[in-house]
C-alpha cells in the first residue's frame, strides 16, 4: 500500500447559504491523496479538508507532513492484514519521521491528512467509514443519528425576517432541533433573535445558542441569567475558551446544559477543559470537532479519557456540521451532531437529496465518507487532485 500524490488547496467559505449576503472571511484546507489501490477499475483517492474557521493554513503547513507519507513504503501503511490501508499506521509513520527538531505538526493540519486517510481506508476496503470504523472498534454502529442543524448567523440586513426563513428552511427539510449564534450584537438584541427562533418551534429545548466566545468575562453571569428563563436546549461557548475561572463559575450557576469544546486541540487540551471547567457530565454537552483535535485517533482518546471521568458517550455531539462528524458520531454512539445545511458550502450538512426522520440523519451508505454523494463537493475535491480551478461558488 502506497500514497502516490497529495494534492492541498486553500479555499474560503462563506457562513451564509447567499454567498452574496456577506464576503467569504473564513477558509478551510481540501486534501486530495491518490493511493495506489484500485477499486472497481478506479484509483482510490482519499479526500479530507480541516473543519470550518481561518483555517485555511493548513494546507500550507501540510506540505511537509505530506512529503513523508510519499516517502512511506508499504509495510508503513497496510493494515495488519495486508489487505488495506491503515489510518493509524500511516499517521504514526508521519509523525515518527518528522525531524527531531521540528515542532508537533498543528493539529488541524494533522486533522485534515487525517480525514483523507480515513475516506481513502474505508473506500479501499468498500464500506462506509462508520462501518469501517464500528469493525475496527468492535462495535455495532448506529444507522442513525441526531442531528440538529447550525446556523443562524447574523445578517447584515433584515436579521429577523432572514433568520426566521432560515429556521423555517431547517424545519421544513425535517430538523426538529436548531442552533443560532449569538454574541455579535447587544444582549437586548440576542434576547430578541433567540424570541424569534423559539416563536417558530413548538418547545423551547428545541433551541440552543452559541456565543462564538464573544462575552468578555465580566458578562458572562449576566448573559446567563438573561438566557435562563427561556429554557433552552444548551448556551455554547459563553465566554474565552481557555478561561476555566469563568467556565467553572458559569457551570455552578446555570441551571441551562453548556455546551464546551469546540476550541479543543489535543487530549491535554480536553483534560483542562474536563477537569477545571466545571461541567456536569449529567447535563453538559462536548462539542469537540474530530479534525481540529489532531484527527480521529486523538479524538477517540480523548472520548476515552472523558469516559473515564465519567462522562457519556451521549453527551457528545461533534462540532463541523459535516459528513464526517456524522459517521463519526454514528460509529461510536454518540449523542449526535451537528449540521450546516445553509453554512460553510460545499462542505455543509448531508448528502444530497439525504431524508430526515423526525430530526435523525443516515450516513451515506457509499465507500469512505460518501463525499462523492455531495457531486459540488466531489468536483471541488477533484479539482484538487487535477491541480485546475475550483468548480464552485465558494472559491
Amino acid at each position: 500500500m502506497r500514497v502516490l500524490d497529495v494534492r492541498c488547496r486553500t479555499v474560503t467559505v462563506t457562513r451564509f447559504l447567499d454567498p452574496g449576503v456577506a464576503p467569504c472571511e473564513l477558509t478551510t484546507a481540501v486534501v486530495a491523496l491518490a493511493t495506489d489501490a484500485i477499486r472497481d477499475g478506479q484509483q482510490v483517492v482519499g479526500y479530507g479538508f480541516s473543519s470550518f474557521g481561518r483555517v485555511g493554513g493548513a494546507a500550507a503547513d501540510a506540505g511537509d507532513l505530506s512529503r513523508r507519507l510519499l516517502q512511506a513504503h508499504d509495510e508503513d501503511l497496510s493494515d495488519p492484514e495486508g489487505s488495506g490501508l491503515s489510518p493509524l499506521r500511516a499517521r504514526e509513520f508521519v509523525l515518527r519521521h518528522r525531524l527531531p527538531e521540528a515542532l508537533p505538526p498543528p493539529a488541524a493540519v494533522l486533522g485534515t491528512l487525517d480525514m483523507a486517510l480515513w475516506d481513502a481506508a474505508s473506500k479501499i476496503a468498500g464500506l462506509p467509514l462508520f462501518r469501517f470504523l464500528g469493525a475496527r472498534l468492535g462495535q455495532s454502529p448506529r444507522s442513525t443519528v441526531p442531528v440538529y442543524a447550525s446556523g443562524g448567523y447574523r445578517y447584515p440586513r433584515d436579521d429577523h425576517a432572514r433568520l426566521a426563513e432560515e429556521v423555517r428552511r431547517f424545519l421544513d427539510a425535517g430538523h426538529t432541533h436548531v442552533k443560532i449564534k449569538i454574541g455579535d450584537c447587544p444582549l437586548a438584541e440576542d434576547l430578541e433573535r433567540v424570541e424569534t427562533v423559539l416563536a417558530l418551534l413548538p418547545r423551547p429545548d428545541r433551541l440552543a445558542v452559541d456565543g462564538m466566545n464573544r462575552y468578555a468575562e465580566g458578562r458572562v453571569a449576566a448573559v446567563a441569567k438573561a438566557l435562563e428563563p427561556y429554557g433552552l436546549r444548551w448556551i455554547e461557548d459563553v465566554c474565552d475558551p481557555s478561561d476555566m475561572e469563568s467556565l467553572s463559575r458559569l457551570a455552578a450557576a446555570s441551571v441551562t446544559p453548556l455546551g464546551a469544546g469546540e476550541a479543543i486541540r489535543s487530549l491535554d487540551d480536553a483534560r483542562t477543559v474536563l477537569r477545571q471547567g466545571g461541567l456536569r457530565p449529567d447535563r453538559d454537552v462536548l462539542l469537540i470537532d474530530p479534525v481540529h483535535c489532531g484527527g480521529l485517533p486523538e479524538y477517540l482518546a480523548i472520548v476515552a479519557a472523558a469516559e473515564d471521568l465519567g462522562w457519556p458517550r451521549r453527551a457528545f455531539f461533534p462540532h463541523g456540521g459535516h459528513l464526517f462528524s456524522l459517521h463519526v458520531a454514528a460509529a461510536l454512539g454518540l449523542g449526535g451532531c451537528e449540521s450546516n445545511p445553509a453554512s460553510f458550502q460545499p462542505f455543509g450538512g448531508l448528502a444530497e437529496g439525504a431524508g430526515l426522520r423526525k430530526g435523525m440523519a443516515a450516513p451515506p451508505e457509499a465507500p469512505g465518507i460518501g463525499f462523492e454523494t455531495k457531486p459540488t463537493l466531489v468536483a471541488l475535491f477533484e479539482s484538487v487532485r487535477r491541480g485546475g480551478p475550483f468548480p464552485c461558488p465558494s472559491t
